[in-house]
């Protein structure tokens, strides 16, 4: 007999206690991630740049900035997959932490508020790879497209921890 009424009151308790909430990054905190992040990845590519140089000068002569549509096009698809490539491995590596995020507080979640997996992080900078992507995270609230398809939100760490203790609070 007290074994059900203990478990009704767990019961009770758990309703009564409100769910965690996941408090969504800003515009501004989402543009200065996207900031941040490509000046990183322009110091990656410079870094990577010199080290070719230093050991083999002729790749680089060879790499001609070329006069035709198509060069200019390939350049700019190949650089939009090492965007895609290198934050694919910065958020693995660091759970939905990229350089940018590490700066603003902010981290990509799973709709449930849990870390994403390695998986998740390689669709979410892969998605990143689409053209135009930029300018699908100029609603307000901010949900780009590389969120929506994978499912994430990017939340504001501090802001949702704060928001949820004073939920626990009450």
């Amino acid at each position: 007999m007290s074994t059900i009424l203990a478990e009704v009151e767990v019961a009770e308790l758990k309703s009564m206690t409100p769910a965690y909430e996941l408090v969504q990054a800003s515009s501004w905190k989402r543009f200065a991630n996207y900031v941040v992040d490509l000046v990183f990845l322009y110091m990656i590519m410079f870094f990577w740049g010199v080290i070719i140089a230093l050991a083999s000068p002729e790749v680089l002569e060879s790499i001609d900035e070329s006069e035709n549509v198509f060069g200019s096009f390939a350049d700019r698809i190949i650089g939009l997959l090492v965007y895609g490539l290198v934050m694919s491995l910065i958020e693995a590596i660091f759970q939905g932490k990229s350089i940018g995020k590490f700066i603003t507080g902010t981290k990509a979640v799973n709709a449930n508020g849990s870390t994403i997996s390695f998986g998740k992080a390689f669709a979410r900078g892969f998605s990143r790879a689409v053209p135009f992507n930029a300018f699908s995270a100029l609603g307000n609230p901010c949900y780009p497209w590389h969120d929506k398809w994978t499912d994430t939100y990017v939340i504001d760490e501090k802001a949702t921890r704060r928001h949820n203790e004073m939920l626990r609070s009450n």
